[in-house]
């Protein structure tokens, strides 16, 4: 079964986290234009990429596009942490984004478990 990845809440939620990262990053210092920030974007666009091209394959290859996307969720977190310690985005913004990417994590997993 093939999935219209338009039509996925999972992939419409990775692409607002994505939109989201990539406002909050026109205000991270110049120096990091080419290190923190575009781990970021990558780890950001990455989750909605994966499950676009993943949708196009069977459910068993789909699977391992969410888990790619799930990695890159995981690993986004990871890096706003370090932005955080870094002073490049406040408590509020780090808290608002993890929240919405643990929703993003625990609904992928859950489709995931429903195409097996």
């Amino acid at each position: 079964m093939r999935h219209n990845y338009k039509n996925l809440k999972i992939w419409q939620m990775g692409l607002e986290i994505a939109n989201t990262i990539s406002n909050i990053l026109v205000d991270f210092p110049k120096h990091e234009r080419y290190a923190l920030a575009s781990q970021i974007s990558r780890s950001s666009v990455s989750m909605p990429s994966n499950i676009a091209e993943g949708s196009a394959k069977s459910n068993k290859s789909f699977s391992n596009y969410l888990d790619i996307a799930l990695g890159s969720s995981f690993e986004l977190s990871t890096q706003l942490l370090i932005a955080h310690h870094r002073n490049y985005i406040n408590k509020k913004t780090l808290t608002t984004l993890e929240e919405k990417i643990e929703e993003f994590q625990r609904m992928t997993m859950g489709f995931q478990n429903g195409l097996n």
